[in-house]
């Protein structure tokens, strides 16, 4: 393939990890930034063929050169650590200078510039303000704006997305969401590669300046528990609680992202994306509506904030999938044993 080489910031994070796999098994001539290589997904990198790891600060801009210096196609994800604004701003114009080709960021929406009275999520705003500016610069850029990461779900007390064992087998799941509100869902490893790996083959001249939402169902809190209480064979149940609980100590910033969830979609039901890229996204998807059920058939998802991703990528792996397949390795590998007692006591 021409000039195929695949520049990665962040690249041990679940989304340019999953950019990283599957550009090197198609051929990509991938270079991976990351922090430090002895993290077990930088390993890995590092033993996958077609992957040359670059290791050192994000902040270090020789080495972000380096990185960027004759590629042609680059993906960031900005994490927290430090001035992401600052540090976004920085690898954009480092992409400008270096003359990157087609530029793909993983942005998300702030709520706060529609009028409605929804609070900017910081965590997000911030990504929205380094999308205006790789805009403002000119650098040649695609926009993706990923749903919520099915791999986000733990029984450990984590905020907002912990499944809680119960003493009676069960799980149970709080959260702010209103149980009939439509959300965007994404297994961030199985599927963010592909989708993004499809973008850059379709190129500029199909998603120039575009925000493709990346997300492959559109499900309700209350569906989501349904699949995963079919795929684990236990209950699993929904409770909405205007308050995000929080047990284990997080960084301030992340208590200011929590606050502002619980009004954006506990308060206000806002869409998750923001209306710029959910206009329908309450339309009917395989004969079921969202509001009151499943959206996570088959089909294309068409007229929904899904049905670009699906089109992009066919080989999603859906919630229930995950919950079958997935979770209990993820529980597993993080000491929780709920799985081992359960094959215990069935056998």
């Amino acid at each position: 393939m021409p000039n195929n080489v695949l520049a990665i910031v962040n690249a041990t994070g679940r989304q340019a990890a999953s950019v990283a796999r599957v550009g090197a098994a198609v051929g990509y001539d991938i270079r991976a930034h990351v922090s430090k290589t002895t993290l077990p997904v930088a390993q890995e990198l590092a033993s996958l063929q077609n992957v040359t790891v670059f290791e050192g600060s994000i902040e270090d801009k020789d080495l972000i050169a380096k990185l960027f210096a004759g590629a042609h196609k680059a993906f960031i994800n900005t994490f927290t650590w430090g001035d992401e604004v600052a540090i976004g701003k920085s690898l954009a114009d480092a992409a400008k200078k270096a003359n990157i080709k087609h530029y793909i960021y993983s942005s998300m929406p702030d709520h706060s510039i529609y009028g409605k009275g929804w609070p900017a999520a910081p965590l997000w705003a911030s990504k929205f303000t380094i999308e205006n500016y790789v805009r403002q610069i000119g650098l040649p850029a695609t926009f993706v704006y990923t749903g919520i990461y099915n791999n986000n779900f733990t029984s450990l007390p984590m905020p907002l997305f912990q499944t809680k064992l119960m003493p009676d087998g069960s799980f149970e799941w709080r959260a702010p969401f209103h149980k009939d509100l439509p959300i965007p869902w994404l297994d961030a490893e199985h599927d963010v590669g592909p989708a993004v790996v499809q973008i850059f083959k379709d190129g500029l001249r199909k998603w120039k300046d575009d925000r493709i939402a990346l997300a492959f169902e559109l499900l309700t809190p209350t569906r989501v528990c349904l699949l995963f209480s079919r795929a684990l064979r236990r209950p699993v149940r929904y409770i909405q609680d205007p308050k995000i609980e929080v047990e284990v100590p997080i960084p301030q910033g992340y208590e200011q992202q929590l606050r502002a969830i619980e009004v954006i979609f506990g308060k206000h039901r806002a869409p998750y994306f923001g209306p710029d890229l959910e206009t329908q996204k309450y339309q009917i998807v395989n004969g079921a509506d969202p509001r009151h059920g499943d959206a996570a058939g088959d089909g294309d998802g068409e007229g929904t904030v899904i049905e670009e991703a699906r089109r992009l990528w066919g080989g999603w792996r859906g919630i229930e999938e995950y919950a079958r397949e997935v979770f209990p390795v993820e529980e597993a590998a993080n000491g929780r044993t709920w799985r081992q007692v359960l094959t215990m006591e069935g056998a």
